[in-house]
C-alpha cells in the first residue's frame, strides 16, 4: 500500500471511529462538557461580535441544560445575532485546523483557548454553575496543554473542532428547524428583519454544512 493510501485509510477509519463513539455518546456524560464547551463558544461569539461592533458584554450566563445567554447591549444587533451559530462553527474550524497545520506545535493552540475560556469566565460569566464550568474545562485545556504529548493534544484539538461543528448543525436543526417558535437567535432575527424565523434555520444550516464539507474535503487533500 502506498504511504498516502495508508493515511487516508488512516484518515477515513478515524473519522468513522468518531462518529460512531459520537452516535453512541451523544448523550452521555462523556459528551455532555464538550456540549456545554460549544455553548460557551456560541455565548463568547455573540459578545466578541457587539464588543467589536460598539457594544459591551454585561453577563454571561450557561446552565446545565445546555442553555445559554449573553447580555452584550449596544452593536450592531445583526451581526451580534448572526455571530452565534457562525462562531462556533468558526471556533470548531480553527481547533480543527489547528490540530491539522500545527503538528507538534497544536499544544499552543489547546492552552490559547484554555486560556480564552479562563479570561471570559472569571470576568462575564455571571451564574456560578457557568463559572465553575469555564474554570475547570479552561484548567483543563492548559494542562493538557502542558501535561500530554502533541499528538494527543491533536486528537483534543480534532475532536473538539468536529463536534463544535457537529453541534452548531444539530442546534440549528433542533432549534430553529424543528421548533420555530422557540426564542433563538433566528427569532429575534426575524423579528428584526421580517424574514421567517426558518429562513434564517436553512440559511444557517446550509452555511454549516458548505463549512463542514470544505473543512473536510481540504483536510482530506492534506492527507
Amino acid at each position: 500500500m502506498k504511504e498516502t493510501d495508508k493515511r487516508r485509510a488512516q484518515f477515513v477509519a478515524f473519522f468513522v471511529a468518531y462518529f460512531v463513539a459520537v452516535w453512541f455518546l451523544w448523550y452521555t456524560p462523556v459528551v455532555y462538557p464538550i456540549k456545554l464547551f460549544v455553548v460557551l463558544l456560541h455565548e463568547v461569539s455573540h459578545g466578541l461580535v457587539a464588543v467589536a461592533t460598539g457594544g459591551t458584554i454585561q453577563g454571561i450566563q450557561l446552565t446545565p441544560d445546555q442553555g445559554g445567554l449573553c447580555r452584550c447591549p449596544g452593536g450592531d444587533a445583526f451581526l451580534t445575532l448572526t455571530a452565534g451559530y457562525l462562531g462556533s462553527l468558526f471556533w470548531g474550524g480553527l481547533m480543527f485546523w489547528g490540530a491539522q497545520r500545527l503538528g507538534r506545535r497544536a499544544a499552543w493552540l489547546t492552552a490559547a483557548i484554555g486560556a480564552l475560556v479562563l479570561i471570559v469566565a472569571v470576568p462575564f460569566i455571571r451564574n456560578g454553575f457557568g463559572l465553575a464550568f469555564g474554570l475547570a474545562f479552561g484548567a483543563a485545556l492548559i494542562a493538557a496543554a502542558r501535561w500530554v504529548g502533541a499528538e494527543a493534544n491533536r486528537i483534543i484539538l480534532t475532536v473538539l473542532g468536529l463536534t463544535s461543528c457537529l453541534y452548531a448543525v444539530l442546534d440549528i436543526k433542533s432549534d430553529i428547524l424543528d421548533r420555530p417558535q422557540l426564542l433563538s437567535d433566528a427569532r429575534l432575527l426575524a423579528d428584526m428583519t421580517a424574514v421567517p424565523t426558518v429562513i434564517w434555520g436553512m440559511l444557517w444550516i446550509t452555511a454549516a454544512l458548505a463549512f463542514c464539507w470544505l473543512l473536510l474535503r481540504w483536510a482530506w487533500r492534506r492527507v
